[in-house]
């Protein structure tokens, strides 16, 4: 039943109107671009949202516990559970801020499935707003009471979330699984006297496409698929980001740096893998890490 649901979630076009209005008006936002970056997790070398989501949840699930003890209430309980739904209350809008980010660029299917996913959680801090204004009038019972409303719909939320992770696979490395389709050893991919200087080439190892960029005597080769949602970096365009020759993905602009595969600006938020390389007899050979 829950997958059937989910199948018709991410199968309703009635939510398009609203996602695609929005979309835009995110990027309008969050600008510049080393504000979406920040927001992604580039610095961080993956997605900053889930990181982030473990303060508010954590600080949620921890009030629950102190509001479901059993027995009198003990001294600063009542206390400690207010401190702990305010933190978790402050902290989901840092948290909904990069998660906002990273939605404008997911599919259309996910993209659904994150509004629906958004909707719980603005639920959620809504409810946990109010209980708070509850328990700092003293309301304690009443603000108990929305306060396991609340973590049901954060709850509700978060299977929505980890569903857009690991059935849609949102926010995940894409090019990564190329990686176990690579046998171990190493494997010839081109001719290096075939390979033009400063230029982009695609070339497969084994079955798997990969980028291969000369410059000078250094060659990289890189996985094809881009971390983000799999664009042909082959066919994206170079531009030199302080100096250092990079590659943009052609569908929605992740910017890899051609010397290490290091990610510059986002959406992508995870490093292109780069294969190790040799020269043997003028052939250029490549191997797994």
């Amino acid at each position: 039943m829950r997958t059937a649901l989910m199948n018709k979630l991410e199968q309703a076009s009635a939510l398009d109107p609203v996602g695609d209005k929005l979309q835009p008006k995110v990027w309008a936002l969050l600008r510049p671009q080393r504000v979406k970056d920040a927001l992604h997790g580039v610095w961080l070398g993956h997605p900053l949202h889930p990181a982030l989501v473990q303060v508010p949840m954590g600080a949620w699930i921890s009030s629950a516990v102190l509001d479901l003890l059993p027995g009198r209430r003990m001294p600063g309980q009542e206390q400690a559970a207010t401190t702990l739904v305010a933190v978790g209350t402050a902290s989901a809008l840092p948290a909904a801020l990069t998660g906002l980010n990273d939605w404008s660029w997911l599919w259309q299917e996910e993209r659904r499935v994150g509004l629906v996913h958004a909707a719980a959680n603005t639920l959620a801090v809504a409810v946990y707003a109010g209980s708070l204004a509850a328990r700092l009038r003293g309301r304690h019972q009443l603000g108990r009471t929305l306060g396991l409303l609340g973590l049901a719909a954060v709850s509700a939320g978060g299977y929505l979330g980890a569903h857009l992770v690991y059935k849609q696979t949102a926010q995940v490395n894409q090019g990564a699984p190329d990686m176990h389709r690579v046998e171990y050893g190493w494997r010839r991919v081109a001719e290096v006297d075939s390979l033009p200087q400063s230029q982009l080439l695609t070339r497969r190892v084994d079955e798997v496409p990969v980028v291969v960029y000369r410059d000078g005597a250094e060659i990289t080769v890189m996985l094809d698929r881009c971390a983000h949602q799999s664009g042909p970096l082959g066919q994206g365009t170079m531009i030199q980001v302080d100096g250092r020759a990079c590659v943009v993905c052609p569908w929605h602009g992740s910017t890899f740096q051609l010397k290490d595969g290091k990610v510059v600006h986002g959406p992508a938020s995870t490093d292109q893998q780069v294969l190790p390389v040799r020269v043997v007899d003028g052939v250029l050979e490549a191997r797994l890490p």
